[in-house]
């Protein structure tokens, strides 16, 4: 899970999680609860994330370096 928060982070940048939470159509408060490691990502959530960033699933969850 703490390979999913750090990833995230770093493909955001400056992008505030509010504005990445809309361009996704996530929830803020789900997407700041997978940032803290509070909740664990679904798959749904986690191929909106893939597919928003352009990377496959396995960078984000660091089975894989981008």
């Amino acid at each position: 899970m703490q390979c999913l928060s750090e990833n995230l982070k770093d493909l955001m940048g400056d992008m505030k999680v509010s504005e990445l939470a809309e361009k996704v159509k996530i929830p803020q408060p789900t997407l700041s609860r997978y940032l803290l490691c509070q909740r664990q990502i679904t798959l749904d959530n986690l191929v909106l994330l893939a597919d928003y960033f352009n990377v496959d699933i396995d960078i984000l969850i660091g089975r894989k370096d981008y």
